[in-house]
């Protein structure tokens, strides 16, 4: 069973080589992080050989901002190198654009799908379940005809209701519990387990789906795990958030690069969503970020209105205060936060994680 999921992915790796032709086998992908993943990050991940997903931003009426700001770049001979990258229809843009469901709006999404046709979407985190994934589904689809659908799980049972669906993803993102940002609360389990059960479960349906390996890739290391594992392609954000191209705050990006020993170091918990003033996200989905000064007051008993204040004193003041051990605001990143080193470009990221891939495959 190892062996045919594992051949199974070869062969949908050969169908998003041809689905994204501009981009280098296995396909290395930028993972839709809300506000940070924006279009400078997205076609500099592209001229690289990769898929760069724009992230949702502030509001719904973000995406198509950025999507237009894609075009713009992609036109402008300054932003890039003499051979932009070419997808298959000259209709498509070489970049994908990721909406999170439960609080996104439907109607924002299929018109800035159908204004600029992204060659994929990434779906995550519906209120309904799968019904309200299926209606988004559908609704791009038909905004869009050619564009890709990917949906975001965690779990066999997602993945399973994904695939049995009246409108099946093109590919399914399966997210292990590693990840940074919003995933699994309490039933996630890491990469390593996740991906084989999924793709054996997938082999045994005879469903055609190819997978996307998430949560904890920060490297070629990571990548070459996952495709053993049976996935067509990687994605990657915390990575990424020690870009270039990130729209990050340098205190944030800094704080990346200093963090290690993400197992004694980051965790999960809606503190740092509810002190920024985000409340509604679905329970099943917790965000994993570095734990700091917010977290231990909490920890010791101190109120939620206290450490709203000192909060959004911290923030006004930036910088340490703001984000860091005794900083007081959200850092999201994943457990593999301590492979992140430097800040590079995203192209760069991209070029390096393929190398190192080749590079070990060769050894193996």
């Amino acid at each position: 069973m190892a062996f045919q999921a594992v051949c199974r992915a070869v062969e949908h790796r050969a169908r998003l080589s041809n689905l994204f032709p501009w981009t280098s086998a296995p396909l290395v992908i930028g993972a839709p992080m809300r506000v940070f993943s924006g279009p400078a990050m997205a076609v500099a991940i592209a001229y690289a050989g990769g898929l760069g997903f724009i992230g949702p931003g502030e509001t719904p009426a973000t995406s198509e901002v950025d999507l237009a700001e894609v075009s713009k770049m992609l036109s402008n001979p300054q932003t890039g190198p003499s051979n932009p990258p070419t997808p298959l229809s000259r209709d498509l843009l070489p970049v994908g654009v990721g909406f999170q469901v439960w609080n996104g709006s439907l109607p924002s999404a299929v018109a800035a799908v159908k204004a600029h046709r992204p060659c994929a979407v990434w779906l995550f985190a519906p209120r309904d379940g799968q019904p309200q994934l299926d209606e988004w589904t559908c609704e791009l689809r038909k905004a869009s005809p050619g564009t890709q659908v990917w949906v975001q799980v965690g779990t066999l049972t997602e993945a399973l209701a994904a695939a049995r669906s009246s409108s099946p993803p093109d590919a399914l993102v399966l997210q292990g519990a590693e990840a940074g940002g919003h995933g699994r609360t309490s039933d996630g389990v890491g990469i390593i387990s996740l991906l084989p059960e999924v793709a054996d479960a997938l082999s045994e349906a005879n469903t055609d789906i190819p997978l996307i390996g998430a949560g904890g890739i920060a490297d070629g290391r990571g990548a070459v795990a996952a495709l053993g594992l049976g996935a067509a392609g990687v994605a990657m954000g915390t990575r990424f958030l020690a870009s270039k191209e990130a729209r990050i705050n340098p205190a944030y990006q800094a704080e990346v690069v200093r963090a290690t020993d993400g197992a004694a170091n980051t965790g999960r918990t809606h503190l740092y969503n509810h002190l920024r003033g985000t409340f509604g996200w679905p329970q099943q989905w917790t965000p994993r970020g570095l734990l700091n000064q917010s977290w231990a007051d909490q920890e010791a008993g101190v109120s939620f209105d206290e450490l709203k204040e000192k909060h959004d004193a911290a923030v006004k003041q930036g910088g340490t205060a703001a984000w860091g051990p005794e900083g007081r605001t959200a850092t999201y990143a994943s457990a593999s936060v301590g492979l992140v080193r430097s800040v590079d470009g995203a192209g760069d990221i991209v070029r390096q994680v393929l190398t190192e891939i080749h590079d070990i495959k060769r050894l193996l």
